[in-house]
């Protein structure tokens, strides 16, 4: 499950509010063409997507075992964050209306904090679009949803992952553990990057 960052930042509460509100009503259109909230219908193309292990395996925090019905259960749970303004679930699709990626993003208003964890289909990646929809997103975040400070975790053997994030210029700061669904235990690398810093880089 999603951990927050080490990093303890506190909101005033019309920041909270505003990233919340955010968070409820999101404004999709700088995360690029194709980008919408999942819904329940997406079920069955969102397994699809993750029943590729090139897409699925480093993902910790992913509903187990993958099924329609699991992930139908984990988009209603993504819908209830973002009720809360504490979470979204986004799917991109091409012009034909294939999926080819989801973001998930976690937010903690009260700490003006998030997270993000996602996967492009395997024919897509090592192709640049990638970690081009991943710099958007970090963008988006800061900028759209307001947080200040983001952390993100790779699995130690996620070198793709890990080589993307040291290319947006997050900070390593060690390692952490990823608690899975499951409750099993995954040690993981970890970054944070605050909102001036991204404006900076």
């Amino acid at each position: 499950m999603s951990a927050p960052p080490i990093t303890v930042l506190a909101a005033l509460p019309e920041e909270e509010a505003a990233i919340r509100a955010a968070v409820r009503m999101p404004d999709l259109a700088a995360l690029g063409e194709g980008r919408a909230v999942a819904a329940a219908t997406d079920a069955e193309a969102l397994c699809e997507l993750l029943a590729d292990p090139a897409v699925s395996d480093p993902i910790y925090d992913l509903p187990r075992p993958l099924t329609a019905e699991t992930v139908r259960a984990w988009i209603e749970a993504c819908e209830g964050e973002r009720a809360r303004g504490e979470g979204l679930l986004v799917l991109t699709r091409d012009p034909a209306g294939e999926l080819v990626s989801y973001s998930k993003f976690t937010i903690w208003p009260q700490r003006s904090s998030g997270e993000l964890a996602g996967a492009t289909r395997a024919d897509r990646q090592s192709q640049g679009q990638g970690s081009a929809g991943a710099f958007r997103a970090f963008g988006w975040m800061f900028e759209t949803l307001g947080v200040r400070l983001i952390g993100l975790t790779a699995a130690l053997d996620n070198i793709r992952s890990a080589r993307l994030i040291d290319a947006a210029g997050f900070t390593r700061m060690g390692e952490r553990e990823s608690v899975r669904p499951d409750g099993s235990v995954r040690r993981s690398l970890y970054w944070e990057m605050t909102r001036d810093a991204w404006r900076r880089r």
